[in-house]
């Protein structure tokens, strides 16, 4: 039976490592954004960090512009040890991986005007590879339904995630990446019936985050998925200045994962 693992990122905005409050991102209004933590470390330095502990399948997420140069800072530090995303389209994706990314993360891209193309994700499986390729699926939750978020989790699309989502895409790529943006940042618990579901619903190796608030979440993760979702913690954790959960308890975890 597969484990739930924890998986690291790298969140960058204007240049710098930050955690964020997911769902005040918004250009239009960015007099709205509430910063949990701004690092006086480099992107680098993290990724570093993460290769020392073998901590694969992370993921630096680009929020905005102003943010290519500290991308490519943060995947030299550890060439094919990390995803990257923000921004990514057709005509950049294998520019980053041959600049050192283990995969490329694609959301909005496959949006044009908020409606899911099916024929531009079959574009971008074609031309890089489907196992290098993740989909980012974040989403708000809406009635009893979550509903896939874009332009940094502002604009909601017409596609919902479902086990038949996860199925159609899963043929063009190798892996997704979920964040339940209303929770993001907040450090006040997982949404756990999305975990669940994910776990029944996915086929793919699957990244969750949003609302982690203590290691024995991946406990709990791995309880509600049959350890199909890996997490990521982000505010919470003692590198981005948190207090409630500590980088090495994480690492641990993943090395009795590795040791089993």
């Amino acid at each position: 039976m597969p484990r739930s693992v924890f998986r690291p990122c790298i969140d960058l905005h204007d240049g710098q490592v930050k955690q964020i409050v997911g769902g005040t991102l918004s250009e239009t209004e960015p007099t709205t954004l509430k910063t949990n933590f701004t690092s006086s470390e480099t992107p680098a330095y993290y990724a570093d960090l993460y290769r020392k502990h073998n901590l694969t399948g992370g993921h630096v997420i680009k929020l905005g512009k102003g943010n290519e140069v500290a991308a490519k800072e943060a995947i030299s530090a550890w060439p094919g040890g990390m995803q990257v995303g923000g921004g990514i389209t057709i005509d950049n994706a294998q520019e980053w991986l041959d600049a050192g990314a283990d995969k490329v993360i694609v959301t909005s891209w496959l949006f044009p005007e908020a409606t899911f193309s099916l024929e531009r994700l079959t574009q971008l499986s074609k031309a890089i590879g489907r196992d290098r390729l993740v989909v980012d699926l974040s989403c708000r939750r809406r009635e009893n339904q979550w509903v896939v978020a874009m332009n940094k989790w502002q604009t909601l699309t017409n596609l919902s995630v479902t086990q038949e989502t996860l199925a159609l895409l899963g043929e063009h790529c190798s892996e997704f990446l979920i964040h339940a943006a209303d929770v993001e940042g907040l450090c006040q618990g997982i949404d756990e019936d999305l975990v669940r579901c994910l776990g029944e619903w996915t086929t793919l190796p699957m990244t969750y985050a949003g609302g982690a608030k203590s290691v024995e979440d991946l406990a709990l993760v791995n309880e509600l998925s049959q350890g199909h979702v890996n997490l990521t913690f982000g505010s919470a954790l003692d590198i981005f200045g948190g207090k409630a959960v500590r980088f090495a308890e994480c690492v641990k975890w993943n090395q009795q994962e590795r040791d089993a």
